[in-house]
C-alpha cells in the first residue's frame, strides 16, 4: 500500500512538472535583401515551412536555427509551440506589401496561440523593404509591442547581418551564427534555446550591447576558418566559456544593402551585467577594425581568371563568379565567365546558369536534341550580354536533390526547378563541357547539385560558381583550386562599382 501511494506521488508530481515547464513559441521570417538587384521579392517567393501532421518533427528535419531551437527546447525543459517560418532565396528588396502580409501573419498566430511564456525568433537581419531599411528591427518592434515590455525575445541572427542599435533594444537576447559557410546554424540555435531556458526556468536577466566598428568588412574576407576573422571568432566561442557571458557574436555584415545600419557588429549578452556586455562587444568591435589594413581586393577579370585557370595543372579549378553570387541576392545569369569559357576555347568545364527561357527550349527538343541558344544575361543589364551555347541536350530533370551534408544554409532538400544539362559542342568521352540551365536560382551549397545532374565534378578541370564563400564547405574537400574572381554584377566584390545613398558616408572599406 506504501508503495503505490509512492507511485501515485510520484506520478502526480511527474504531472505538475510538466504542467510547469515554460511554453515557448518559434516562429521565423528571413530574407537576405539585396539593394543593387532589379528584381524585388514578393510574397509568393516565401517558402514556407512544411505543414501538417507534426509540424516540430517535420521542422527539425534540418540543420538550421529552427531545428536547433526544436533540440534545444528538449534539452532545457521548454514546450514549443510552432507559429510559422517563411524565407525566400536571396534576391533584390522584399516589396512592402509582402513585408506586411508576413508579419500580419506572424503576429496574428501569436495573438491566437496558447499562452506562452518566451519567443524564439530567426530573422535573417538583413532584410530591407522600401518603407524599412532594417526591416527585422521593424518586425521586433511589432512583436515587442505586441507581447509587452519585459516579455523574453530571443533573436538568431545570420553572420551577414546588418545589426542596428534598435533590435538589440527591441530583443532581449541576440546572437549570431559564428561559422562561415554557415554549418553551425543548429548549434547557434541550441544556444538560443539554453539562454531562454536560462531566463524562464532559472530568472536570469540578461543585459546586451552593441558595438559598430564604422566598417565595410569586405565579403571576400569572410571565410571564419582563416585570418583574419578566424581568430575574432575564436574568442567569441572562448568569451561563451566565462562565466556570466551568455552570447558573444560578430557579424561582418552584408554588403550588398544600401541601409544606414550596414557593416560590421559586435554584441554581448551578459547575465545583467550591462557594463561587461558593453566592454566585451567594444573589445570585439576593436578586434575587427584592427583588421582593416588587410582587407585589399586584388582579384583578377573573368579574362585573366580563365587564362589562370586553363594554365593551371591542379584540377578542379573553382572560378569563383563573385559578382553574380546568388546566395548574396544576384540574378543567377552572369555570363563573363561562361562568354570567356567560350572565347578561349577552354575544355572540361561545367557551369550552372538560371535560365528558364533555356530549360523550356532544351525541353522541348528533348534528350538527344542538337542544342542551339542564347543563355544568361535576361534579368537583366548588368550581369553580361546573352552567351550562344552550341551543343546537345543531355538530360532533362527535375532538378531536385538531396544533400544529408551539413551545408551553408542548414538545408537538406534542394529544388532548383526543371533543369536541363547541355554537353556543349566540342566536348569528348573523356572531357566533356556542361552547362546547367536551371528554371529557379540555386545556390551552390552543394555538390549534390552536380551529383544530380550527372556530372562528376572532381573529374572536370573548371567548375564555375556563382558565389562568395559559402560553396567552400562542398567544394574545398574536392583539393583543387579556387580562384576568386571580380566580375561586375549586383554582388560585386568591389563596393566602389556602386552609388551608395544611404549608408554612412565615412563607412571604411566604401571606397577600397
Amino acid at each position: 500500500m506504501c508503495s503505490m501511494k509512492i507511485a501515485v506521488f510520484l506520478f502526480l508530481m511527474a504531472v505538475t512538472a510538466m504542467a510547469q515547464r515554460p511554453r515557448v513559441a518559434i516562429g521565423g521570417i528571413l530574407h537576405e535583401s539585396n539593394s543593387f538587384h532589379s528584381v524585388p521579392t514578393k510574397l509568393e517567393d516565401f517558402n514556407r515551412r512544411p505543414a501538417g501532421g507534426d509540424l516540430l518533427a517535420l521542422w527539425a528535419d534540418n540543420n538550421d536555427e529552427v531545428a536547433g531551437y526544436i533540440e534545444g527546447a528538449k534539452k532545457y525543459g521548454l514546450d514549443l509551440i510552432p507559429t510559422m517560418v517563411r524565407s525566400a532565396t536571396p534576391s533584390g528588396p522584399v516589396a512592402d506589401e509582402a513585408y506586411e502580409a508576413l508579419t500580419s501573419e506572424l503576429l496574428g498566430l501569436l495573438k491566437k496561440a496558447p499562452k506562452f511564456d518566451g519567443l524564439l525568433l530567426a530573422l535573417h537581419g538583413a532584410m530591407v523593404t522600401p518603407k524599412h531599411p532594417h526591416a527585422d528591427a521593424e518586425t521586433v518592434r511589432r512583436v515587442r509591442e505586441l507581447l509587452g515590455p519585459e516579455f523574453p525575445i530571443v533573436v538568431t541572427h545570420d553572420f551577414h547581418a546588418n545589426i542596428s542599435p534598435e533590435i538589440v533594444q527591441y530583443s532581449t537576447a541576440l546572437l549570431t551564427y559564428k561559422e562561415v559557410p554557415h554549418i553551425d546554424q543548429r548549434e547557434r540555435g541550441v544556444k538560443a534555446a539554453w539562454i531562454m531556458g536560462r531566463i524562464l526556468n532559472d530568472k536570469a536577466r540578461p543585459a546586451q550591447a552593441i558595438v559598430k566598428p564604422g566598417m565595410l568588412y569586405n565579403i571576400r574576407y569572410h571565410n571564419t576558418n582563416r585570418e583574419p576573422l578566424l581568430p575574432i571568432v575564436t574568442e567569441t566561442k572562448n568569451l561563451e566559456k566565462m562565466p556570466g557571458i551568455m552570447a558573444a557574436s560578430v557579424s561582418a555584415g552584408y554588403q550588398y544593402a544600401d541601409v544606414p545600419a550596414m557593416g560590421a557588429s559586435a554584441v554581448v549578452v551578459t547575465e545583467g551585467d550591462a557594463g561587461r556586455a558593453r566592454q566585451e562587444a567594444q573589445r570585439l568591435s576593436d578586434m575587427l577594425w584592427a583588421t582593416r589594413d588587410r582587407l585589399k581586393l586584388d582579384l583578377p577579370d573573368a579574362a585573366a581568371a580563365v587564362k589562370q585557370a586553363m594554365a593551371s595543372t591542379v584540377h578542379p579549378v573553382t572560378l569563383v563568379e563573385m559578382g553574380d553570387n546568388i546566395g548574396g541576392g544576384s540574378a543567377g545569369d552572369s555570363t563573363f565567365i561562361l562568354a570567356e569559357l567560350v572565347k578561349q576555347k577552354a575544355s572540361g568545364w561545367v557551369a550552372a546558369m538560371y535560365d528558364p527561357a533555356a530549360v523550356e527550349a532544351a525541353s522541348k527538343l528533348g534528350i538527344g536534341g542538337g542544342f542551339a541558344m542564347a543563355v544568361g544575361g535576361k534579368v537583366d543589364k548588368v550581369h553580361g550580354e546573352p552567351v550562344r551555347v552550341r551543343g546537345q541536350v543531355k538530360l532533362i530533370y527535375d532538378g531536385k536533390f538531396m544533400d544529408t551534408a551539413v551545408r551553408h544554409g542548414g538545408q537538406r532538400y534542394y529544388d532548383q526547378g526543371v533543369s536541363a544539362v547541355i554537353e556543349v559542342e566540342g566536348s569528348t568521352r573523356e572531357l566533356a563541357s556542361y552547362v546547367l540551365l536551371t528554371s529557379k536560382r540555386m545556390v551552390p551549397f552543394s555538390l549534390h547539385q552536380l551529383y544530380s545532374a550527372g556530372i562528376h565534378p572532381e573529374r572536370q578541370k573548371i567548375l564555375v560558381v556563382k558565389a562568395a564563400v559559402a560553396f567552400r564547405a562542398a567544394y574545398e574537400p574536392l583539393n583543387g583550386r579556387i580562384i576568386e574572381v571580380d566580375t561586375p554584377g549586383a554582388t560585386a566584390v568591389n563596393p566602389s562599382r556602386f552609388e551608395w545613398k544611404k549608408v554612412p558616408k565615412d563607412l571604411f572599406g566604401l571606397r577600397p
